[in-house]
């Protein structure tokens, strides 16, 4: 693949990468048209990254639909789809993994112990054997996206990384290959997350900027709806250390269980 990414180079072409773990849906599709709008060609990747799972995980669950994942590849005209086996990324004795960044220290860092260092070690040899020209990653992982962004910062990366914005369902709910496993009564639960994040934004457009007002906020609208939550943080939203009060770049950060399925959402408190 990298022969390849380098040929198209050389021919003046400039690439795009998409990385993911399948079970794709319209949030990584909006990933490939972002990567459309700068690039040429475009490179997904479908790989469920071992070391990224902690043992009482999903990973022996995590979807895993090629088929129909290469069917809205080519929906989206995405022109390469790169799906290396386990034994390809990570052989007999492998054993170098890379220390995330300290934005990956909180939240995600302290719930998911290593989880990180399996991502940044997958990015960075996805980023080695794909040398893109960009690499675009969601806003729905909020703070993957910050460690990748750092990573790619501190290591001095050839691909630029750029973000996209969340793509939710019609009624708020933020796309993600495990809402697959909730219940319908369990996805009706599950849109607490986007309620308390859009109340959040009313009550800082209503004038309050304390931060732990509005998190006890939302965390009264979660706790009847979900089964535990593992945070409710609100930071800056670029070290995502906690803040007291909103600043122009703080973000909120929500982490719970619903059932067995563990949820994410976030938003820019500041946005529109």
């Amino acid at each position: 693949m990298r022969a390849e990414v380098r040929r198209l180079q050389q021919a003046g072409e400039r690439v795009g990468v998409v990385p993911t773990m399948g079970a794709l849906h319209e949030g990584h599709l909006s990933l490939v048209h972002l990567a459309k709008k700068t690039c040429t060609k475009t490179v997904a990747t479908i790989f469920v990254n071992p070391t990224q799972f902690a043992p009482h995980e999903d990973f022996n669950r995590y979807p895993r639909t090629l088929p129909e994942d290469l069917r809205l590849l080519a929906s989206a005209d995405c022109d390469y789809c790169f799906v290396p086996g386990t034994d390809e990324m990570y052989p007999a004795g492998y054993s170098t993994y890379v220390e995330p960044p300290a934005v990956g220290t909180r939240w995600e860092g302290e719930c998911r112990p290593g989880h990180f260092r399996g991502v940044t070690t997958i990015v960075l040899k996805l980023l080695n054997m794909i040398p893109a020209d960009v690499a675009c990653f969601g806003q729905k992982d909020y703070q993957q996206a910050a460690v990748i962004r750092a990573m790619a910062r501190d290591l001095n990366l050839f691909s630029h990384i750029e973000v996209g914005a969340t793509i939710r369902e019609p009624d708020g709910l933020a796309m993600s290959s495990r809402n697959r496993y909730l219940s319908p009564a369990e996805r009706q639960r599950a849109l607490s997350l986007s309620h308390g994040l859009r109340q959040a934004r009313e009550m800082f457009r209503s004038g309050e900027q304390r931060t732990a007002v509005i998190a006890a906020m939302i965390g009264e609208t979660l706790e009847p709806q979900t089964d535990a939550i593992d945070y409710v943080a609100i930071a800056d939203g670029d070290t995502l250390e906690p803040v007291e009060l909103i600043q122009p770049n703080t973000v909120i950060l929500l982490a719970v269980r619903i059932g067995n399925t563990r949820l994410i959402d976030n938003c820019l408190i500041t946005e529109a």
